[in-house]
């Protein structure tokens, strides 16, 4: 999953990118994942799974549901077990992440 930065976000935003249609797109892309934000926009979300996630390029932080933010860089990898959470990319670069997910209860 690549999560763009926050200067390319603004520059489209300020290019009046559709967002309907980018969240029509996201809805189709991630089926399941994109129902699990919560619809406040804040990013937070939570899915049944074990996920595992490496970070192949760039930096993003990693917000929890106890308010703590983790900065992780290229090569570092984050396991978690159905926690709610955020990924915000407050860098200049856009940050490429690999996801694996399993299903849990």
């Amino acid at each position: 999953m690549r999560f763009p930065s926050t200067l390319e976000v603004t520059r489209a935003v300020e290019a009046g990118m559709d967002q309907e249609a980018l969240a029509k797109e996201y809805l189709q892309k991630t089926p399941g994942l994109a129902e699990a934000h919560e619809s406040n926009g804040s990013g937070m979300h939570r899915t049944n799974t074990v996920d595992y996630g490496i970070v192949l390029s760039g930096r993003i932080w990693l917000e929890l549901d106890d308010g703590v933010k983790e900065k992780l860089q290229q090569g570092d990898c984050v396991i978690q077990n159905g926690t709610r959470h955020a990924w915000r990319n407050e860098f200049e670069e856009p940050c490429l992440m690999a996801f694996i997910m399993i299903g849990a209860r």
